[in-house]
């Protein structure tokens, strides 16, 4: 074998012998070190005993509980507000009313005695809230009477009507038309004021005269306004008799 061949050889086998030792001295070192680290502990520390617990002394005087302690005194709470005013709700207007009428005496109706004493009757206005009047005249009308089998004829007037003055304190004359027609309103004047919601009572007397007839017919009495010449309200009747 030639001598190059030779050498190459023993470099090779040189450098084998090389690594070898190289890795047998790391494989060493390695477990050195790991034989030179502790091996840690399961626990962080060892359990510390426990603390013992605190016995009170009996005769240790007790402090005095919360309740026993004075009470505060607690100040007044400031008074409620009083409630808020309330308006008063809007009333609605009074409903129309209008002039009324009646009629009333004793018994219910007039019974007289040709001759005989008068019998006094009030006439009762009630104004409404509609219309005030200057001028309202209380109108008396009568048809002709019926008679019966006994009675007579009238010679003359038959009829007075007075009414009361409460001014004088006497009565005085008033009207009466006897009639089988009704008097137109037109033809009517005179009357006096009535404000609204007024209510006036004016006292009347009718007496039979001796020379007027008998027999029956109804008084009627009507309200009219004659500045206006119209009934101002609806008529009213009072029975009558005359014997």
């Amino acid at each position: 074998m030639p001598p190059s061949a030779e050498r190459r050889r023993a470099l090779t086998a040189a450098a084998a012998a090389a690594v070898l030792l190289a890795s047998m001295t790391g494989l060493a070192g390695c477990g050195d070190k790991d034989a030179g680290t502790p091996a840690a502990s399961l626990s962080g520390s060892p359990t510390a005993p426990a603390s013992a617990t605190a016995t009170p002394d009996p005769s240790a005087p007790t402090s005095p509980s919360a309740s026993a302690s004075p009470s505060v005194p607690v100040s007044p709470s400031p008074s409620a507000s009083p409630p808020p005013a309330t308006t008063p709700a809007t009333q609605p207007p009074a409903a129309p009313t209008r002039l009324r009428a009646s009629v009333g005496t004793r018994g219910g109706g007039l019974a007289l005695v040709r001759g005989g004493a008068a019998q006094e009757f009030t006439v009762t206005l009630r104004n409404g809230n509609s219309a005030e009047y200057r001028h309202l005249l209380v109108a008396f009308q009568m048809e002709s009477l019926v008679g019966e089998p006994g009675d007579r004829p009238g010679s003359g007037p038959g009829f007075l009507l007075e009414r009361f003055d409460p001014a004088s304190g006497t009565w005085r004359p008033a009207a009466l038309r006897v009639a089988n027609d009704h008097l137109p309103a037109s033809m009517a004047t005179g009357g006096g004021p009535l404000a609204r919601e007024a209510v006036r009572v004016e006292r009347y007397r009718l007496r039979a005269t001796a020379g007027g007839p008998t027999g029956s017919s109804p008084l009627m009495v009507s309200l009219i306004d004659t500045d206006a010449d119209r009934e101002a309200g609806a008529r009213v009747v009072l029975a009558h008799i005359t014997r």
